[in-house]
């Protein structure tokens, strides 16, 4: 099956770059280029891509608020964005987080890694590059922070003793073979204990069940994975 991606950044070169990469790949086709925010959004809306990479600094609609509105449209629940900067600094990643986005990835990162990048985000899960580490998600999240925007919270109650256990471990930053292995059942099964709790909470993958995770106060800044 192969991956749409579309491209948001101002710089003709970067764009050009990013597409005759993510064209070599044989599971990859670019579907989509944009210059600014409000385009990547309208081409999002007519063009559906699985995953964009979106550039932070544009001019007009920037790529933070261009997230927000494609990750926030109930018509695009399939789209998925890769915020992708020279500004890898702790707020934005933060930032980037509650607008909804699905990973984030410094521009000098590998080609091979920006491929892998694409095809992890594609398939549901959440990306972060190695500086966002879940310690820096935890206690940025774990503060209030005025007027930044709230992701809707969690009814936990509607999750089964099991989906909270994997949705902290989740939180923590342990992948479905590592919960498995955890909980000593299949992966397929803990993937089918996350996709559950994801339904539940209205979570579009797994960056955003981190988020509601902290934020719901599932998971506190300084929590470790619970003993086995």
């Amino acid at each position: 099956m192969t991956i749409r991606v579309g491209l948001a950044d101002d710089q003709a070169l970067i764009r050009a770059g990013f597409a005759a990469l993510i064209g070599s790949a044989p599971d990859m086709q670019v579907v989509a280029q944009a210059g600014d925010g409000a385009e990547a959004v309208e081409q999002a809306r007519r063009l559906r891509p699985d995953v964009i990479l979106m550039d932070i600094r544009m001019p007009g609609t920037d790529g933070l608020t261009a997230c927000e509105q494609i990750t926030t449209d109930p018509e695009l629940p399939g789209v998925r964005v890769i915020v992708l900067t020279t500004f890898e600094a702790d707020d934005y990643v933060l930032a980037a987080l509650r607008k909804g986005a699905s990973g984030f990835l410094g521009k000098g990162v590998e080609p091979v890694d920006l491929l892998d990048a694409v095809r992890v985000v594609a398939a549901g899960e959440a990306l972060l590059s190695p500086r966002a580490t879940a310690s820096l998600i935890a206690r940025f999240l774990a503060q209030p922070q005025e007027a930044a925007p709230q992701v809707v919270s969690p009814e936990l109650t509607s999750l089964t003793e099991r989906e909270r256990e994997v949705v902290v471990l989740v939180a923590l930053g342990l992948s479905n073979d590592d919960i498995a292995a955890r909980l000593t059942v299949s992966p397929l099964t803990a993937k089918t204990h996350v996709n559950r709790a994801m339904t539940k909470l209205g979570a579009r993958d797994r960056a955003q069940l981190v988020v509601m995770a902290y934020q719901s106060g599932l998971v506190r800044a300084g929590d470790a994975i619970p003993q086995a």
